[in-house]
């Protein structure tokens, strides 16, 4: 429950949202704040061509300061989101951690790790317990795009996105932009009728939605199960930034099948070779607002998911809810993905001993680094 004498003593409204983040350089343009308020019928605000919303309308604004205390550079809410969603440090709560994969040779195919969040999700549609999933399409190296999926073929086609099917430097231009606005898509959930959907997304974006979660507004209703994604940074840069890092890669981004993070940086070329990056060379073309966030491991995800350290071709996976708990346990009986096991039991908990230190070290580094950006 939100203590109202906390959100009564100031409302706050989009105005403070520009002078507190965006003046500051730190907008991740996740679109929660419109999505918000043109689900609500309010409409007081729009998304600029460039993805950040704009006071399209003051006159509509009602002042009501949900805008303001969704966004995820405001942690207002931190307290009572942390007591509703039992999290503990270092990375929030932690129900079981294992490196699996799926069992569908297409998705394998495919997939950038293991294919366990294809796969978890094909189970909780076939089985009804969603109707359907804001994923993202690959549309290149450092573009993608949502979409929602409402059959288990377009769950394999947003993961099975090629950079070398669509990736063309004449058709996309000028900008590259590797962060997919998938909250925006939420907005649209009502007017199709879907009332039980899964999304997909990073920590920025699975924060703003159990925010909105927490506050009761619409359209926060209609997600019933959230798989947050390990993130240490997307990226945005321009043509001349795109040169920058080729040469610097020593790939051309027309060259890249497929981009990784691991340890550092994996960059899969057409050919198959893989070229490990450092996180520095990258660093420079990183989105601004991602070295202001903390959260590394999707912490107020029901089940979080990326390729730190498990085995080639495995997906970490920690399940954090009871919720998530439940639906990847389902998907494990019914046969749509399997664990990784060690052939000693004392490996099995060294395994999981190391992979826990791994995604406490980057999670510590992000908060650090985000520290230290908020402090200047």
């Amino acid at each position: 429950m939100v203590r109202s004498d906390r959100l009564l003593d100031e409302v706050k409204t989009f105005n403070d949202l520009v002078a507190e983040v965006q003046s500051k350089g730190i907008c991740g343009k996740c679109g929660g704040c419109v999505s918000f308020c043109s689900a609500g019928e309010f409409n007081a605000l729009g998304m600029r061509e460039d993805g950040s919303p704009w006071l399209m309308d003051e006159a509509k604004c009602v002042k009501c300061g949900i805008c303001y205390l969704i966004c995820p550079q405001v942690k207002v809410l931190d307290p009572e989101l942390d007591d509703k969603m039992f999290w503990k440090p270092p990375i929030g709560p932690n129900l079981r951690l294992v490196s699996a994969r799926t069992t569908s040779p297409r998705v394998m195919e495919v997939c950038t790790d293991g294919g366990v969040v294809t796969s978890v999700l094909t189970y909780a549609l076939e089985k009804g317990l969603i109707q359907a999933a804001i994923v993202s399409r690959k549309t290149g190296p450092f573009e993608r795009q949502p979409m929602v999926a409402t059959s288990p073929e377009e769950l394999i086609e947003a993961a099975g996105s090629h950079f070398e099917e669509t990736f063309h430097l004449d058709e996309i231009g000028r900008r590259y932009n590797s962060f997919v606005p998938s909250v925006r898509d939420i907005k649209s959930l009502g007017k199709r009728n879907l009332e039980r959907v899964a999304l997909v997304g990073t920590p920025c974006q699975v924060y703003t939605f159990r925010k909105m979660q927490l506050l009761k507004v619409v359209p926060s209703d209609a997600i019933a199960l959230t798989i947050g994604l390990f993130c240490m940074e997307n990226f945005a840069f321009d043509e001349a930034a795109r040169q920058r890092l080729e040469r610097k890669m020593g790939v051309p981004l027309d060259n890249i099948r497929k981009l990784n993070i691991k340890d550092d940086v994996l960059v899969t070329r057409q050919n198959g070779e893989v070229v490990h990056i450092p996180f520095e060379i990258v660093h420079e073309v990183a989105r601004p607002a991602c070295f202001a966030c903390p959260d590394f491991a999707c912490d107020y995800a029901d089940i979080s998911c990326g390729g730190l350290g498990s085995p080639d071709g495995y997906t970490t996976t920690l399940v954090r809810t009871s919720l998530g708990e439940t639906v990847y346990n389902g998907a494990k009986q019914e046969g749509y993905i399997q664990e990784w096991s060690p052939p000693e039991e004392e490996r099995a908990d060294l395994h999981k001993k190391q992979m826990m230190e791994k995604i406490v070290s980057f999670a510590q580094r992000k908060k650090e680094r985000a520290r230290h950006i908020l402090s200047e």
